[in-house]
């Protein structure tokens, strides 16, 4: 089953950085990224179903970033659909940042589900984009630190488990899927992995439209 975007219908994307690509400095306030691009793909084929598309992300944002906000940025809005991709910045920063916060699997659950729950018992419509990590081999600028492909292995292993329980939540709540981080792995099959993503972590313009055209097919 797909989602029905009825005309007037309004769509919200939230998470973290990937998501707002820099909202607040374009006049339409979504960013340069996947939201931007739906929209205008949207609005291209159906130009008979006019949609509000909102986009309420934070760069460096985690769950529980989110969960801080979500009254005022998500739930005030009352959104049709809700389309959420956190949990890159969830991962165990500390490999590069000792200060850094290690959020456990377990947490990283619970506030995710506190995050749905309210939404689930609107009737929204729920997307949910798994977080994704691709293999960069090349050593990296993240912030002050420089990352080398080892400590993007031990991301990985902090990654892994928390997007097994977006895929969990997904179930639980009758979401829809976005499978980002399969969708990455098999593109990093015919094109490098510096194709998709500079650091491993944000798109670049080609993962965008990757994103969009995945999204897109959840949509009817």
């Amino acid at each position: 089953m797909t989602i029905n975007l009825r005309p007037g219908s309004t769509v919200m994307f939230t998470g973290d950085s990937i998501t707002d690509c820099g909202r607040a400095a374009t006049e339409h306030g979504l960013g340069s990224g996947y939201p931007l691009r739906i929209a205008g793909e949207w609005g291209l084929r159906h130009p008979e179903r006019a949609v509000t598309w909102l986009n309420s992300a934070v760069p460096g944002d985690k769950v529980r970033d989110l969960e801080a906000r979500w009254q005022a940025d998500v739930l005030d809005a009352r959104p049709d659909v809700v389309s959420v991709l956190v949990g890159i910045n969830d991962v165990g920063w500390h490999t590069i940042a000792p200060e850094g916060h290690v959020v456990p699997v377990e947490d990283f659950a619970a506030g995710y589900d506190r995050l749905l729950a309210p939404l689930a018992a609107a009737g929204t419509e729920l997307i949910l984009v798994e977080p994704f990590l691709l293999p960069i081999c090349a050593t990296v600028e993240a912030g002050d630190a420089l990352v080398d492909a080892g400590i993007r292995k031990q991301w990985r292993a902090d990654l892994d488990p928390k997007i097994q329980v977006v895929r969990e939540l997904a179930r639980t709540y009758g979401a829809h899927l976005l499978a980002a981080d399969g969708m990455f792995a098999e593109l990093c099959a015919t094109a490098g992995p510096e194709h998709w993503s500079e650091d491993g972590v944000h798109p670049t313009p080609p993962a965008h439209a990757a994103l969009a055209a995945a999204w897109l097919r959840l949509v009817a």
